[in-house]
């Protein structure tokens, strides 16, 4: 199979699981936000984030590090899981004990505390299944990741589905995670074993030295990010309080779904990158041109569409109670064209052997955003958070691409921009005059007017065209 249509295959994989996990992710917030109400929900949002930032010390960059060195040596499965597995039990343990002394630091209420310590370990049983995912990631086998994610939102909605029916509480709703993540869990091994073999788990000091050093960079930049993502969310608990948080979160979490595109891509492609690095540099150029310019087609008209549908959106979505959260999503919607180049940027510098200069980069991300968060969240609550989220990605974004043209290749930003800028005007343009029509026609007849534009502004190459005849399989 040649690399364009293997890259096809795994993307297209990756991409249909997760619109089917985006689905169910989608259900899954509509209902626990309408049942739980705007402070329950924030309440949820709110252990969600903060497990989420002490998620980076259950992997410290250790399953990145297995798909990346795993994708160039394939023989190096077994010491690599064998390893990782273990290390990931002492990395538990932290973890848990990082997050206890945290929240008894801040101080929530007991129910607060329940559900944060039972999101945790939903987290940690995560980790052991990521380990997985990455050999599986690294052998290009992304049908067994894709199917994980599934499993995982599936037993997520059905668990929510009850306790809504029963009316149980928001410590129940916890627990569900918990459930599912074990049932993840168990598939991912006995995948592994079916597709590999038996792990033979080992404590190798030497070993664990040289990838600890080797993905701490990897681990300290996660960090950084994951900060940056989830640290608004938290200042806004305790500055704001929970209704703010659920006002918030609401919109962030329809925004970060949409992140499953250039996850998905960069999932698929980061083995492919990691192994031109080493092959052909020629090859990582034209990859890193192609990949900014899809990014951008299809991330401009999502920030445009959902500006102006926004008070549709949140209303049909979330209920009147949810109504200040349209102008969250109005500003909010804008970092998924950032968020779509810095992610891959992020995944290319890291395929590059760039992990030092990729976790400064986060890390002044991280400052800036927190600094700003203190100065501005306390007197303009979400609305802050919100404007300061799309100047972070918009640093990200800046600063990726100077460093890149340095390793990688120069890349004409305004020429790759200025045609999927005119579609997405005109599109704009027609949502505007059909405003009062059904949501999802709305979403449908502008889809389609954006894309006849950009091929009437003939934005895709005749070798463009012919690759993707050569990926299903016409030429």
């Amino acid at each position: 199979m040649s690399k364009a249509r293997r890259i096809a295959k795994n993307t297209g994989v990756l991409f249909v699981a997760q619109v089917i996990t985006y689905l169910l992710s989608f259900f899954i917030t509509i209902y626990t936000a309408r049942y739980l109400g705007v402070e329950g929900f924030g309440i949820l949002s709110l252990a969600l984030s903060l497990t989420l930032i002490f998620n980076v010390f259950t992997d410290l960059g250790l399953s990145t590090l297995a798909v990346r060195e795993v994708a160039r040596v394939k023989s190096l499965t077994k010491k690599y899981l064998g390893n990782f597995a273990v290390m990931k039990l002492f990395l538990a343990f932290l973890t848990f004990g990082l997050i206890t002394i945290t929240v008894n630091l801040i101080g929530y209420s007991k129910e607060v505390d329940i559900v944060i310590y039972l999101i945790t370990i939903s987290v940690i049983l995560t980790s052991f299944s990521g380990i997985f995912n990455s050999i599986f990631q690294a052998h290009e086998q992304m049908e067994y990741q894709a199917l994980s994610s599934i499993i995982n939102s599936f037993l997520l909605l059905i668990g929510i589905l009850i306790a809504i029916y029963f009316h149980l509480s928001i410590i129940i709703f916890a627990a569900v995670y918990i459930i599912a993540s074990i049932a993840t869990l168990i598939y991912c091994v006995i995948i592994y074993l079916w597709k590999f073999s038996l792990p033979k788990f080992e404590i190798d000091p030497h070993f664990w030295k040289l990838t600890l050093i080797a993905a701490l960079p990897l681990s300290v930049s996660a960090l950084f990010s994951v900060i940056g993502f989830n640290i608004d969310t938290v200042l806004l608990s305790i500055l704001k309080g929970n209704i703010a948080v659920g006002v918030y979160t609401a919109p962030y979490k329809l925004m970060t779904a949409l992140i499953f595109i250039p996850a998905v891509f960069t999932s698929a492609i980061y083995p492919v990158l990691s192994n031109f690095y080493v092959s052909s540099k020629e090859s990582l150029s034209i990859s890193y041109k192609k990949s900014f310019k899809y990014l951008i087609i299809l991330s401009l008209p999502i920030a445009v569409g959902t500006t102006l549908l926004s008070n549709k959106i949140i209303l049909i979505i979330y209920g009147s109670p949810f109504a200040p959260s349209i102008i969250v999503l109005q500003i909010l919607i804008w970092t998924i064209p950032l968020i779509f180049l810095s992610y891959f940027s992020g995944t290319l510098l890291a395929s590059i052997n760039k992990q030092n200069l990729l976790f400064k980069l986060t890390g002044i991300g991280m400052i800036i955003n927190i600094i700003l968060n203190l100065i501005f969240i306390p007197k303009f609550s979400y609305v802050a958070a919100s404007i300061i989220t799309v100047i972070t990605e918009l640093f990200a974004v800046v600063i990726s691409i100077h460093y890149l043209s340095q390793f990688v290749c120069n890349i004409n930003l305004k020429k790759l921009i200025w045609k999927p800028t005119i579609a997405s005007i005109i599109m704009g343009l027609l949502i505007i005059l059909c405003i009062n029509l059904n949501l999802l026609v709305i979403i449908l007849i502008s889809t389609v007017v954006y894309f006849t534009i950009l091929i009437i502004l003939k934005t895709f190459t005749s070798d463009e065209i012919y690759l993707v005849k050569k990926i299903i399989g016409k030429e």
